[in-house]
């Protein structure tokens, strides 16, 4: 980026951004404080602080939790774009699915591309529960969606819709890889689909 166009960034907006950001991040793996304490060594208490605001992000504690986010620095931090429309995509693999994020922000709206290989996962399925709302849509292969007391098989063309507050746990029962898309939304906000009027 160049100098006069660094001149008009508001930086304090950016740096009071990441805590959300950071906390939308861990939510979106689905992680603990814990958890993320363990995988970066920076301690409970800190990692809560920046989340909340109340610890200035500093490049020895931002380092780590790029590399435990498979994010760049500059899509951690929500860093001014340069005019370059392409998201570059980082492939993030979690017990044998891969998910491709398609937007360059944590917060806000998602969408990702999520890779199934057959008979994933393994072992027993288990349903799970979090804040948000998703939309699906398969693009091939078959998916098992078991949403609630609902257990549901998608094809290609199909879409699903729900609150992640219900539990849920989605599956590939093979023989095929799926491959489906996602938008992942902050709770309360839907998929808005607006289609033309059917003329009369």
């Amino acid at each position: 980026m160049a100098k006069d166009e660094l001149a008009g960034v508001d930086f304090s907006g950016v740096l009071a951004a990441v805590g959300p950001r950071l906390r939308a991040l861990r939510t979106q793996r689905g992680m603990t404080l814990a958890q993320l304490a363990e995988v970066t060594g920076i301690s409970v208490s800190t990692l809560s602080r920046l989340e909340s605001g109340g610890r200035k992000p500093t490049l020895e504690l931002l380092l780590p939790l790029a590399r435990a986010y498979r994010v760049a620095l500059d899509e951690l931090v929500g860093a001014p774009v340069t005019g370059d429309p392409r998201v570059h995509a980082r492939p993030i693999v979690r017990r044998g699915t891969t998910f491709v994020p398609l937007t360059r922000h944590p917060v806000g709206l998602q969408a990702f591309k999520q890779i199934l290989p057959p008979n994933t996962p393994t072992g027993e399925l288990r349903q799970k529960t979090h804040e948000g709302y998703e939309w699906l849509y398969v693009l091939s292969g078959r998916l098992r969606l078991w949403l609630g007391e609902h257990d549901l098989v998608l094809t290609p063309g199909e879409a699903a819709e729900f609150d992640t507050r219900v539990p849920h746990c989605v599956a590939n029962p093979g023989p095929d890889t799926a491959e489906l898309l996602i938008l992942f939304g902050p709770q309360g906000e839907r998929l808005h689909v607006r289609a033309r009027p059917t003329k009369r």
